[in-house]
């Protein structure tokens, strides 16, 4: 028959439990009406300033930038550079940069707090940016100002730092998915990018903000996919093949693009004069560029459709355009996004490579690739992956793309430290991990990891009788540090440690009995419990060990779990990592 310990232990959860979830996903559904609202503002908003800037009217309607201004196309996207760097040095340097990245520095290291000076500047600047020409996307500046939406009615309510997380998540990934259409692939980014933790406290409220800017697309942009393809036949092992090489080349370009991107950074970095003039100079970049090919200009989704189809003219020229340009503006600091000119530089270069692939189809090469180069440089594959699916609805891409999207991104990991949206973090001084691994302590139970041979003391010791003890270097009790006090019944009452005998010798009398050394608060933990449940308790507590006692009787004492117990959970994992002596072991370089 089980023991009473054991039974109990079903208590222990798949995932965290919280009741909030429910409260949250509400919240979560005005989050998410309110970011897809905020999308559908901000395209019209960029289409406001592309027809001023670009043909001289005041309309909303949808339209792209040209070079039909001749010389004076230099000088739009500069004057568009100058007021960005007004409005960033006068009003908040937060809406400089991609917006993913400010995203996650807010998460990880703002407690999830944005301003209402960014949710209203951000999508200003990055308006007025692809508006005057800039090379950019809008989904970041969408991200990061439903994000600021997100944050900014959380703390409306006084909500704990992680639903605002949550929450803050929530708006920006439903204002992704209410511009492309793409609502798994916008939470896939959650995962992959921004919640960094897999818990349905939050994977769940995100879902349903998600859903909801799906319903509320429908009527503010209209039902389908965003570039809708005729379906593929289903892949070949030839291209399977060839999704491979692509894949590589794209990992390759996916590398030398955050070069390119930091780079320029670093260059601006030297100029003698003030970072608000630094997007003036990176306009006359893109104006440049635009003259050269004027397709490289704006967000670009025409060009996008026409990869897709097959229908491209000279996708060399605008590769090589567009990617410089986009990597002089963002390296001077201007605001715009990196998602639209990755899917076009990624499909411009399937075109490219299409002569020297099988399946002579630049549309099919198009779609691999820029999926490829997505996965590659945000370091998100799977998000690439579905991304390009939803975007499309050709499911027959699949394989390819799985494929594609794993070499690039396998590609990245192993030759780039970190990847073009964490290097902007990093360079700020902080460290992003993007490793999402179960914490052993929440694997291992209390009575796998204490010691057993715990050490007592009565309560009525005297205290020299327990100085000499440790002064006599008892192995047991050295090890320790501190001993469990009990009454006459042996039932745990309190702790003493080796700190509180040394403190009271310099006071007290020898005949002290110990009870008015230790602590006779005991805190406890059971056997049947997680590690991480006990530390938690540790830290509430500030105390560094606790007595394990029985669940059934809490007067039995079963164990002491101390620091170096709760060390040894730790090196449990590292023995896990450690490859076995044998023919494929080789030895890791050490890291300079």
């Amino acid at each position: 028959m089980p023991s009473t310990d054991d039974r109990a232990g079903d208590r222990l959860s798949d995932f965290t439990r919280d009741r909030r979830i429910g409260l949250v996903s509400l919240l979560a559904v005005v989050a998410g009406i309110l970011s897809a609202g905020v999308a559908w503002a901000l395209l019209r908003l960029i289409a406001l300033f592309t027809n001023l800037a670009f043909h001289h009217r005041l309309s909303v309607a949808p339209a792209e930038p040209d070079g039909h201004l001749g010389w004076a196309l230099l000088l739009v996207p500069s004057i568009g550079g100058l007021v960005i760097g007004l409005i960033a040095r006068y009003g908040t340097d937060r809406v400089r940069g991609h917006g993913i990245p400010e995203a996650i520095e807010a998460i990880l290291f703002g407690r999830s707090r944005m301003s209402l000076k960014v949710a209203l500047l951000k999508p200003l600047t990055s308006a007025i940016a692809i508006g005057t020409g800039g090379p950019f996307g809008a989904e970041g500046p969408i991200i990061m100002t439903g994000g600021a939406v997100g944050s900014l009615f959380a703390q409306l309510f006084h909500l704990a730092a992680h639903e605002r997380r949550t929450l803050l998540v929530s708006g920006a990934v439903a204002g992704m998915c209410a511009v492309f259409g793409t609502p798994l692939a916008a939470v896939l980014l959650a995962v992959e990018l921004l919640l960094f933790e897999w818990r349905p406290r939050s994977f769940i409220p995100v879902a349903v903000a998600v859903a909801t800017a799906s319903i509320v697309r429908v009527p503010l942009f209209g039902p389908g996919p965003l570039f809708p393809v005729p379906p593929h036949p289903p892949v070949a092992a030839a291209v399977m093949f060839g999704a491979l090489g692509l894949g590589l080349a794209c990992g390759a370009a996916s590398g030398l693009l955050t070069q390119l991107v930091y780079g320029f950074e670093d260059l601006f970095e030297r100029l003698p004069f003030h970072w608000m003039w630094w997007p003036t100079l990176g306009g006359l970049a893109v104006g440049v560029g635009g003259m050269i090919d004027p397709r490289a200009l704006g967000v670009g989704y025409g060009n996008i459709h026409d990869l897709l189809h097959g229908q491209l003219a000279h996708p060399v020229t605008l590769l090589l355009v567009k990617a410089l340009i986009w990597a002089v503006a963002l390296g001077s600091g201007t605001s715009g996004g990196v998602l639209a000119p990755l899917l076009m530089m990624g499909g411009a270069l399937g075109a490219v490579a299409t002569p020297w692939l099988p399946a002579a189809d630049p549309g099919l090469w198009a779609a691999i690739g820029m999926s490829a180069l997505m996965g590659g440089t945000m370091r998100s594959p799977l998000t690439a992956i579905v991304f390009s699916i939803e975007l499309t609805h050709d499911l027959n891409l699949l394989p390819a793309l799985l494929v594609s999207c794993l070499a690039a991104h396998g590609f990245t990991v192993l030759v780039l430290r970190r990847s073009i949206l964490t290097e902007k973090v990093a360079r700020r001084g902080r460290h992003v991990a993007r490793e999402y691994a179960v914490d052993p302590l929440l694997l291992l139970r209390v009575g796998e990891v204490m010691d057993r041979g715990v050490q007592t003391v009565r309560l009525e010791t005297p205290l020299a009788e327990l100085a000499d003890r440790l002064h006599r270097n008892d192995p047991d009790t050295a090890r320790r540090g501190a001993l469990v006090l009990v009454d006459r019944r042996d039932t745990p009452v309190g702790m003493v440690t080796r700190g509180d005998v040394m403190r009271a010798l310099e006071g007290a009398t020898p005949e002290m009995p110990i009870v008015d050394v230790g602590n006779d608060d005991l805190i406890v933990a059971h056997p049947d419990e997680t590690v991480h449940e006990a530390v938690e308790r540790m830290l509430r507590h500030g105390v560094g060990r606790l007595a394990v006692v029985s669940r059934g009787d809490p007067g039995v004492l079963v164990g002491y779990l101390g620091r170096a117990e709760v060390l040894q959970a730790r090196l449990r994992t590292l023995e896990d990592e450690q490859p076995e002596p044998g023919w494929l072991t080789w030895k890791e370089r050490t890291p300079s």
